[in-house]
């Protein structure tokens, strides 16, 4: 399931190419079994152009969860799906779960991989992580989606920068996010996690 949600756009445009050579030989044809043919061909080839070439693009995209660094809210495997479409009419808000193109220095093979986290700071915000909970402005914030009661670790006060973002993920000291590799360009930003829709026992909408 993974390797077709991810599968490469030129493959996709092959497969377009193919699909319609197919259908254009078949119309030739007169029979019953070319016509038949030809009709499930020209399914075939709206099905992958719609889902391929527009929704997924730029409306909703199926998603798998390659790691614990979301648990409790999201587990190793759990298949999601994310709204592309949204922060073309919002900007992103606190306690939204992002999926994004991970930075270079995020990686550890230098791939520039799909990286899922809460995002906890914007642009202006400053972010301090300090006995055992983070400070967004000075304020405490409240966690209750974190996996651990407190954080292991202690971050200096760090202002984000303007287009910039603060992501961490809710396996908090089990993450490797923005309080390892710093914040993250808005730019990114790929959509909102909203719903898992695999297991069918963890179906539900993503909080």
């Amino acid at each position: 399931m993974e390797w077709l949600a991810n599968i490469k756009i030129q493959y996709v445009i092959a497969a377009v190419v193919i699909l319609f050579a197919a259908r254009m030989v078949l119309g030739k044809y007169k029979s019953r079994a070319a016509k038949s043919a030809a009709e499930t061909v020209e399914s075939a080839l709206i099905a992958i152009v719609l889902v391929f070439l527009i929704i997924k693009p730029f409306i909703v995209q199926a998603f798998y969860i390659p790691s614990t660094s979301m648990l409790p809210t999201l587990r190793k495997q759990d298949h999601i799906l994310v709204n592309k479409f949204i922060y073309r009419f919002r900007e992103p808000r606190y306690g939204d779960i992002i999926v994004f193109k991970c930075p270079p220095e995020a990686s550890t093979d230098g791939e520039e991989k799909d990286f899922i986290k809460r995002l906890v700071g914007r642009s202006g915000d400053v972010l301090e992580v300090k006995a055992g909970s983070l400070y967004r402005n000075g304020s405490r914030v409240k966690e209750p989606y974190l996996n651990e009661l407190q954080i292991d670790y202690e971050m200096e006060p760090l202002k984000v920068p303007e287009g910039m973002l603060f992501v961490m993920g809710d396996n908090r000291n089990c993450s490797n996010d923005s309080h390892a590799w710093g914040p993250l360009n808005r730019d990114r930003v790929l959509g909102k996690a909203t719903v898992t829709f695999w297991p069918l026992h963890r179906m539900g909408v993503v909080h």
